[in-house]
């Protein structure tokens, strides 16, 4: 008897509630709103693709999109005699992304790594768009420093980013300002940020002080970009000292032995890109300088990195730094296209101070020098599909005796 009073008097409640799901699920399919039953405008909410899933109000003002990013890597060591690299396939990234617009001018992004196994965080910010020309971002991203570490996961011109990336921050967590001005022919971006230690992405601030960073870049012409950035902030302790690793199995070859950091590190970084037809290049350097401390001993050491990379796209696609679309898509169909190839090449070196090493700051197991040349070949099968095969070769100088590495890599890849 009781079940049955608590029955019907659920009932009420339950029927606007189904009846309001009913009215919102019908504004999700496109059916015609309340507002164009009373008369008043007739555009409804939008819904479908558009380079990866969205949902959108009719007056385009509030927006949620959502993406994938799924690769899938082989990578194989030649002539690893001694057994010292582990073949094996990997999951390098498994990013969904959630990304919207509140209200015309306030924009999130949302982008978790479930690859390894591991749940990571990558991108968690908000946006306020004033203009064009000033945006204010908080939360966690990357830094406004380094061309390639900026660039995309999804568009990069090889399988791992270059020896200049690990010596530039990663993401970390602040609030910038940044803003494209002159038709996009000068960009800027300047922020504050807990404060990593290089190539590092953390979550949690392990360092009082905070960096300030700023990037300007500036396109003078069409194709043509140069830019500048810097950065600044005190590190102390040695989880700020940073370690260094091969791009592809991510062998370590260089870090310190019981040091800390002890005082400013200071980073900048020049680069110069260039982009016509189906060519494309770009030049790198980045530079980090910190004091170092173990005992009554205090020095700074310098850590430097470049890279010098160059691209055709032999189907005569527009290469970009955002990859390239084929004007024929893959299809199996008969006559269809085949999607467009990509030939690229690389030469990359990063070096630490000579006084890291007289003074007995490194390890025994490190080098000074690492240095890389690389050949890709990448296929576009279309906007959102592509294979990319890689080989590259890593020598090293002065310190342990490591033998020079041979890789041969591959990745497949979906991207929405």
């Amino acid at each position: 008897m009781v079940s049955e009073i608590r029955r019907h008097r659920r009932r009420p409640l339950l029927r606007p509630i189904l009846t309001l799901a009913s009215f919102a699920g019908a504004l999700l399919l496109g059916a015609p709103s309340a507002l164009a039953q009373s008369g008043g405008a007739s555009d409804a909410p939008t819904a479908g693709w558009q380079n990866g899933f969205f949902l959108q109000s009719a007056d385009g003002a509030n927006r949620l999109q959502l993406g994938l990013l799924t690769q899938f890597d082989g990578r194989f060591a030649v002539d690893d005699e001694a057994d010292a690299l582990t073949d094996s396939f990997v999951i390098r990234r498994l990013r969904p992304s959630l990304r919207g617009r509140i209200g015309d001018r306030f924009e999130f992004f949302l982008s978790p790594d479930f690859a390894g196994g591991t749940l990571v965080v990558q991108d968690a910010y908000f946006d306020t768009r004033f203009s064009p020309a000033f945006r204010v971002r908080v939360g966690k991203g990357k830094t406004p420093f380094g061309y390639e570490r900026l660039q995309s996961a999804s568009t990069m011109l090889f399988i791992e980013r270059a020896l200049p990336t690990a010596v530039a921050p990663n993401r970390d967590l602040g609030i910038q300002l940044l803003g494209d001005v002159a038709n996009n022919k000068l960009s800027y971006a300047v922020g504050i940020f807990n404060g990593t230690r290089d190539g590092a992405n953390v979550d949690v601030d392990n360092n009082d002080g905070k960096d300030l960073i700023g990037r300007v870049v500036v396109r003078p012409v069409d194709g043509l970009t140069v830019a500048l950035a810097g950065s600044t902030g005190s590190h102390r302790g040695p989880a700020s000292l940073p370690s260094y690793r091969t791009t592809v199995f991510q062998q370590t070859f260089f870090s310190y032995d019981g040091a800390s950091a002890d005082g400013r590190l200071n980073r900048y970084s020049p680069y110069l890109s260039y982009y016509s037809g189906p060519f494309g290049a770009f030049v790198e350097y980045v530079r980090s300088s910190l004091p170092v401390a173990r005992g009554e001993l205090r020095e700074t050491i310098g850590h430097q990195a470049w890279q010098a990379a160059a691209s055709w796209v032999l189907t005569g696609e527009r290469a970009t730094e955002n990859g390239v679309v084929p004007e024929r898509p893959f299809s199996f169909s008969s006559g269809g296209g085949r999607g467009a190839l990509q030939l690229a090449l690389r030469y990359q070196e990063l070096s630490v101070d000579n006084d890291a090493f007289a003074l007995g700051l490194a390890s025994a197991s490190s080098n000074r020098k690492a240095e890389a040349w690389s050949v890709g070949l990448n296929w576009y099968l279309n906007r959102n599909l592509l294979y990319r095969l890689h080989y590259e070769r890593t020598s090293f100088e002065d310190g342990s005796a490591r033998p020079t590495e041979n890789t041969l890599a591959f990745r497949s890849q979906i991207n929405f």
